[in-house]
């Protein structure tokens, strides 16, 4: 697959604007805050494709990417505190609708900030994953800011933390330094074939 083949298509902010599944899509989930736009950024080794911000929880909209035969589709984060009660809603409601609308998911990548435990919030999408028969991997994101003490404590702790999820492959990244970046494109294409 050519990772340097796609290109923006469509912005979703509720579950109706959705457009019909007819490609295989790999999905990128996670908290606010967590790395989602540059690790996108990083794997289509584009600068500006998906909108980094500072400002936790600026993508509030599901958005699509075009690749070669597949789409891409960034989810807005969860978890994020500050938004209002109509917002949540909103926002849960497109998540609904989007994973309830028969789409051809091909892998969801989950991104949890490896510096950290998983959140509950990171816990619910892992357990709703599982339980609906998606096919999942966990991105661990911001392993470079980690030196070799911590990321070895880390990586310990994982062990327990996720010891619900002992098949799933867990692949620290940095969209800094590039690592795993690799990995994860091999996961994403071997689960198109």
């Amino acid at each position: 697959m050519k990772f340097n083949n796609i290109e923006y298509t469509a912005s979703c902010g509720t579950a109706e604007q959705l457009k019909p599944s007819t490609l295989p899509e790999i999905v990128f989930a996670g908290r606010s805050n967590v790395g989602k736009s540059s690790l996108i950024n990083k794997l289509f080794n584009r600068k500006n494709l998906a909108r980094v911000s500072s400002v936790p929880g600026k993508t509030v909209t599901i958005n699509f990417y075009k690749g070669d035969g597949v789409n891409f589709v960034d989810l807005p984060g969860y978890g994020y505190a500050k938004r209002n009660e109509s917002e949540k809603k909103r926002w849960a409601g497109l998540m609904e609708g989007y994973f309830n609308s028969d789409r051809n998911i091909a892998l969801v990548i989950v991104l949890i900030d490896m510096r950290h435990p998983p959140t509950a919030d990171d816990m619910t999408m892992l357990s709703f994953l599982s339980e609906s028969g998606f096919n999942f991997t966990v991105a661990l994101t911001k392993c470079d800011k980690l030196n070799k003490g911590e990321l070895n404590s880390r990586r310990e702790n994982l062990q327990t933390e996720l010891a619900d999820y002992p098949g799933i492959e867990k692949t620290e990244f940095s969209s800094v330094t590039g690592a795993g970046a690799d990995r994860l494109k091999q996961i994403i294409e071997d689960s198109l074939k």
